[in-house]
């Protein structure tokens, strides 16, 4: 797990909850609970990232 590739894995997450958001027509409180439940996930790949936390979740290998 690198720096690297937890940036790519924030800034794509990013990419994919902007396209969600801006060209999915859903009701907003389903757009807010998606919104949330991803940064709650990026938040726990962070504090597992920087060992602050066990490992929850596995890391994606986005560059090995």
């Amino acid at each position: 797990m690198t720096l690297l590739n937890l940036i790519v894995l924030i800034i794509l997450a990013g990419i994919i909850l902007w396209g969600i958001n801006v060209f999915i027509p859903m009701a907003p409180l389903i757009k807010s609970l998606l919104n949330f439940l991803v940064l709650i996930v990026l938040i726990i790949y962070v504090l597992q990232f920087f060992e602050i936390i066990k490992t929850i979740l596995p890391f994606p290998n986005i560059f090995k």
